[in-house]
């Protein structure tokens, strides 16, 4: 699985609003400075989180984008999902819309349970959770396994 430029820095500058006063909206220029990200691809990613209802942005002196709801109740995978569509396709095809015959049978299984376990993983960690430092348990355990951590081509 390849996390793509777009969602890393959408997941940042959502991060960063999580992390802003709930009254106090973030310009496009502040989190495009604090999170070292390009103004014009943030700008993009911020109309893409508002259309799907994350992020509110208002004109003005005053203006600023903000998070729609609770950081604890925006996931990563909302996130992620708002600005690259589903978390796992293949070949830009969702797995149950997949078809594989003969020895590559087994595959559509393969590619389900990883789907699941993307979602569980993305999904069952939210802003407020990695603003805070304190990732879910099941999270933190796979992070302590050494294997995670390995580099493989």
């Amino acid at each position: 699985m390849r996390i793509s430029a777009r969602a890393d820095y959408a997941v940042r500058a959502a991060l960063q609003l999580a992390a802003a006063a709930k009254d106090c909206p973030l310009t496009t220029e502040a989190i495009a400075y604090a999170q070292g990200i390009p103004r014009k691809f943030l700008e993009g990613i911020l109309n893409d989180l508002r259309r799907e209802g994350l992020v509110l942005s208002r004109r003005g002196a005053n203006g600023g984008y903000r998070l729609a709801g609770p950081a604890d109740g925006i996931s990563i995978a909302d996130v992620t999902r708002a600005v690259d569509g589903p978390l796992v396709s293949v070949q830009g095809v969702r797995p149950p819309d997949l078809s594989y015959s003969g020895p590559a049978t087994a595959l559509l299984p393969l590619w389900i349970a990883l789907r699941a376990n993307v979602r569980q993983i993305l999904g069952g960690v939210s802003l407020a959770d990695v603003v805070s430092g304190r990732l879910p348990e099941g999270v933190v355990r796979l992070t302590d396994a050494p294997a995670g951590w390995a580099l493989r081509r």
